[in-house]
């Protein structure tokens, strides 16, 4: 094992961090290579700077005109388009993200937690997760309706296990189904992954229920060391006044010393910049120093070193300026969100006329970009394709039990039409 992750490996020995790191996690460092070297002669390297191939000219990385001519004249620099971004990405983008993470989240106001890392996307930074805190064999907790993608990762890539709990209970969050599945697990370290709003259903707990949430997870904590992953792909897109409005990871990330939680979020919902793929990582526990948050920032830029090596620099240049300087910045998220409510509220009106079917139960939803039903034991596959080869209508099968319609690509005039041809199909097959 390399000397770098030793010392790592060392900071972290006595906190519930060391707990979950897999095999590879253990090995993982940042190397004081090329990416490091160059870092440190970007600052000190005043009369030539040989180390980072990227090719320059007067100061400038070398660049396709075609390309540097499509962004308005003068309004960035090359190296602002065409530099590599540091392994963390930039800085003050993650420093203005965390800033944004605390308005977003009151709760967080004074706490300590990580600064957010970029990652390429929401899905590499649960990607990281897996790698550095999964093993073959571990096993992770996680709702029984769930992004299809989970399997990828957990499952196929780092060969954990999956161990689903019943999401729903009299139409709330099951808790106690949670509970029961956690304390049901093998070891004395417990993996657990929430995601809110869940992508399929569009379900956020309320707020009691997200407290209760909370008060559970200290009791088991009593028991179990227990790392929560939290995915935060849709968040701030709640329709209802009782919903829980902060992320969970708000009450987790100082909750109890045996609570580690890592949460993965992104501005490709946030800030409508999907094609970009820029998300974040961040950490928090309680009873973390900066010492180990650094230690766990260095495994973290190693992971991503050997991977992707860096993320998106034009990306991130543009959506710090949006952020910094955009003069509809607040008013487009606003006009987002309002669109998503009326569609919401559409589609939630129009599904009180299908309460009595007996070929489909919408799940409970109250925010995010979709909704989805329960085929009551038909086959979701069988209704995706005769609905595609019939009515031209696209939608999803997950698992062949669950349809799920992301209402967010649909238009508000619409939604009447693309669910009468849903429940219209359903008839012409299973009645």
């Amino acid at each position: 094992m390399n000397e770098l992750a030793k010392e790592l490996n060392e900071t972290l020995k006595d906190t519930v961090v060391y707990s979950f790191l897999s095999r590879t996690g253990k090995r993982m460092y940042f190397p004081k290579g090329i990416v490091a070297q160059s870092a440190e002669a970007g600052e000190k390297a005043k009369n030539y700077n040989a180390t980072v191939g990227l090719a320059t000219k007067n100061g400038e990385p070398i660049h396709l005109s075609d390309i540097y001519s499509s962004f308005k004249d003068g309004l960035y620099k090359p190296k602002e388009i065409f530099n590599y971004a540091p392994g963390g990405g930039d800085k003050e983008l993650r420093a203005l993200w965390k800033k944004e993470m605390i308005k977003k989240n009151p709760t967080l106001e004074g706490k300590k937690f990580s600064d957010p890392l970029v990652t390429a996307g929401l899905t590499h930074a649960i990607s990281l997760a897996a790698t550095l805190f999964l093993d073959e064999g571990d096993e992770i907790v996680c709702p029984d309706l769930f992004w299809d993608n989970y399997d990828l990762i957990f499952t196929d890539l780092v060969d954990a296990k999956i161990i689903p709990f019943t999401f729903f209970k009299d139409g709330k969050l099951n808790i106690e189904g949670l509970r029961r599945a956690l304390l049901s697990a093998k070891k004395d370290e417990v993996r657990l992954i929430l995601n809110f709003p869940n992508n399929p259903t569009g379900y956020t707990p309320s707020h009691s229920e997200a407290m209760a949430l909370v008060e559970m997870l200290k009791e088991v904590a009593k028991d179990k060391k227990i790392l929560v992953i939290v995915d935060d792909a849709y968040f701030g897109l709640f329709y209802e006044e009782e919903t829980e409005k902060e992320s969970i990871f708000s009450y987790l990330c100082d909750a109890d010393e045996n609570i580690f939680v890592i949460k993965g979020d992104a501005a490709t919902k946030e800030q409508m910049v999907w094609g970009f793929r820029i998300g974040f990582i961040s950490y928090g526990a309680k009873g973390l120093e900066d010492r180990h948050y650094q230690a766990l920032t260095n495994k973290t830029l190693g992971a991503i070193r050997c991977t992707v090596s860096n993320c998106d620099r034009p990306g991130q240049t543009l959506l710090l300026d949006a952020m910094k300087n955009g003069a509809h910045y607040e008013e487009d998220k606003q006009k987002l969100f309002d669109e998503m409510a009326l569609r919401y509220a559409i589609l939630k009106k129009e599904l009180e006329n299908y309460e009595d079917s007996n070929l489909l139960r919408a799940y409970p939803f109250n925010s995010g970009y979709f909704m989805a039903f329960d085929t009551l034991g038909h086959s979701a596959e069988e209704l995706r394709r005769y609905l595609l080869d019939k009515y031209s209508v696209g939608a999803v099968s997950i698992f062949d039990k669950t349809f799920r319609v992301a209402y967010c690509s649909v238009e508000p005039e619409k939604i009447k039409d693309l669910i009468a041809l849903i429940y219209k199909a359903a008839g012409e097959l299973w009645n």
